[in-house]
């Protein structure tokens, strides 16, 4: 009599250094998202690998400290690169593509931008804070580049990054609201912001002023500021008889 054949066993494919600790922060990131870092063990992170804890150790022998920050210095270097964009067509229209790249980077790795984020933990430390710092100064750069500003003065800076604070909340927000509105709606909103952020400065500020004239100069009437243009001058024409 004939034995039946036994299903085949798919061959156990060892992994290299990158792609083990790839997997490793995968798994890390997404715990971080969902739980405060204090709450997170070895135990889990390697449960959620499919690994050992002694392999846990091996990549990360600084234990849970050096594998969260390696964890947020991760998705921190996924994040800036969202924020580059050739210095191609009108301004906003480039800050669409930003904001798109960015958003689509927020849907695909929700617990890696939660991650980022996350503060006021136990886990947090300066090294983890500078993380965090970094990217929101690097994002705040890449924005005062397309706007042609090398040297931003106190009143402009403050208000790029009043405005990359304001895009890290809503994306938060987004997040926990199921990701509602749309992404196309959330970026043209956002877009309008930093619109509306930046005429409002100019009216005290003379940079920003100057910063303004040239990028209206710069932007077509089908554009976002365009269409922002139509759509508040019949918001604001019933305050004509303040002027």
């Amino acid at each position: 009599m004939t034995r039946a054949a036994t299903p085949a066993t798919p061959a156990y494919r060892r992994l290299s250094v990158e792609e083990r600790r790839t997997q490793l922060l995968t798994a890390a990131l997404s715990l971080f998202a969902h739980h405060a870092p204090e709450e997170v063990s070895l135990d889990d992170v390697a449960e959620a690998a499919g690994v050992s804890r002694p392999l846990v150790y091996r990549y990360f022998p600084g234990g849970k400290q050096q594998l969260y920050e390696a964890a947020l210095r991760s998705a921190a270097d996924r994040l800036e690169l969202c924020f580059a964009e050739p210095a191609d067509g009108p301004p906003t229209e480039r800050l669409a593509r930003v904001l798109d790249r960015y958003l689509r980077f927020v849907d695909e790795h929700d617990a890696g931008f939660s991650a980022l984020l996350q503060g006021g933990s136990v886990a947090e430390t300066s090294r983890t804070t500078a993380i965090v710092d970094e990217v929101r100064r690097a994002a705040a750069e890449q924005i005062l580049v397309h706007l042609d500003v090398p040297d931003p003065g106190p009143r402009l800076r403050m208000m790029v990054r009043t405005w990359i604070a304001a895009v890290e909340a809503a994306s938060l927000i987004w997040l926990d609201e199921d990701k509602c509105p749309p992404a196309a709606q959330l970026r043209g909103w956002l877009v309008d912001h930093l619109v509306a952020l930046l005429t409002a400065t100019a009216a005290t500020d003379a940079q920003t002023a100057r910063v303004v004239a040239a990028l209206l100069s710069l932007e077509t009437a089908e554009g976002p500021v365009g269409t922002l243009a139509r759509r508040v001058v019949p918001v604001v024409g019933g305050a004509a008889h303040l002027l």
